[in-house]
């Protein structure tokens, strides 16, 4: 079992993502501390693709800049291991299968055991292909956390009563991206997650807002936020911290 249940004991849970290595590593390092201080409750972390289809061109621009800039999934783990000298929180990643695959399935859920990475997050691994990597997973005591969309429709029954860690709700159709405003019914997703796993649920894709945060958490147990912030990242570069950690801030302030 993993700890990303402790992130869901005190409230709604704040989740914000960054792209580990955009600008760098340094950089990225001091953008979790803060966040964690400002009162992040779980932190995804992306490991960098060539090729991620979820991704908008916010986070698709900052895959870039990472592997521009040399990251690598070793460098990665080297990196969390650092981190994991003062951050506590529940830490997951986020990235695609082919990731996983080359750097084979067993050696990955090994590391992220070893380094303290609750769970994983894989956007391009349909539901009913999960097998290739959960029982490695459970092996390790890695989460492997599944996402349930506005196009899940009958599947989100049979999705929930075999969730693990949280579930992330996707909130609109399409790839991330911040959205003037959400118009998919979560909440009716969101009831029939309740009537099957007690497994905490967290919304995301499209929410920038405090606003939009407070209106998503009246369903859910937590708001995941990642190309508003990821947008700073890419404005602010090297001084992004203090900026992503009084946004962080504000957000948790909302939904509290």
């Amino acid at each position: 079992m993993s700890n990303i249940a402790s992130a869901f004991k005190n409230g709604k849970a704040f989740i914000p993502f960054i792209t580990c290595g955009d600008p760098d590593l340094e950089t990225t390092g001091k953008i979790v501390r803060e966040m964690a201080a400002k009162g992040a409750d779980l932190i995804e972390l992306g490991i960098p693709f060539s090729d991620p289809t979820a991704e908008g061109p916010v986070i698709q621009a900052a895959n870039i800049r990472a592997l521009s800039g040399g990251v690598t999934t070793d460098k990665i783990f080297e990196f969390v291991k650092e981190l994991r000298r003062d951050v506590k929180i529940p830490l997951v990643f986020m990235t695609y299968a082919n990731v996983v695959f080359s750097y084979d399935a067993e050696r990955f859920m090994a590391r992220c055991c070893e380094t303290g990475i609750g769970g994983v997050i894989l956007p391009d691994l349909p539901f009913e292909e999960k097998d290739e990597f959960l029982p490695i997973c459970r092996q390790y005591g890695v989460d492997l956390i599944s996402l349930i969309a506005p196009t899940s429709a009958d599947r989100i029954a049979m999705i929930a009563r075999e969730a693990d860690g949280f579930i992330y709700v996707v909130s609109s159709l399409g790839v991330t991206g911040v959205r003037s405003e959400i118009t998919t019914d979560v909440e009716s997703i969101v009831r029939v997650i309740r009537e099957n796993t007690s497994v905490p649920c967290a919304i995301g894709f499209g929410i920038s807002t405090p606003e939009q945060a407070a209106k998503m958490s009246q369903y859910a147990d937590g708001v995941i936020v990642g190309s508003a912030i990821v947008r700073q990242i890419g404005e602010y570069g090297k001084d992004s911290p203090a900026h992503v950690g009084e946004y962080v801030a504000q957000m948790k302030n909302a939904i509290k």
